[in-house]
């Protein structure tokens, strides 16, 4: 169940991305156009998001395990670009997307890998 939250959590983040512009924050996006950029940003998650569903599907131990700690570390990174002057996340309703995920994140990890 925690994991199906986070799972949630970080489908509306993505979302929230999109609203935000993430991609300015990425050095490879940022000099795009936004237009181009939303393109580039939206495809690249194609990859993540068939991770992601393989990994509900298949059950994997190994592939929570990394999507928890890419959840803990997703979280880490957002804390440390919250100064970014293209950080559009400075707000209470993507405060309380992010960060969540990195704590249920640790909270399933250990789950995994003590019970």
């Amino acid at each position: 169940m925690i994991f199906s939250i986070n799972f949630a959590l970080l489908l509306v983040h993505e979302m929230d991305a999109i609203r935000a512009k993430e991609w300015r924050m990425f050095i490879f996006l940022r000099e795009l156009t936004d237009e181009r950029a939303f393109k580039v940003f939206t495809i690249l998650h194609l990859p993540l998001y068939a991770f992601l569903l393989f990994s509900l599907i298949s059950q994997h131990l190994l592939s929570f395990i990394i999507i928890d700690m890419f959840l803990i570390l997703h979280s880490i990174a957002h804390f440390f670009f919250e100064k970014h002057p293209s950080n559009n996340f400075k707000n209470l309703f993507s405060r309380l997307i992010i960060y969540p995920m990195g704590l249920l994140g640790l909270l399933h990890l250990v789950g995994l890998l003590y019970w």
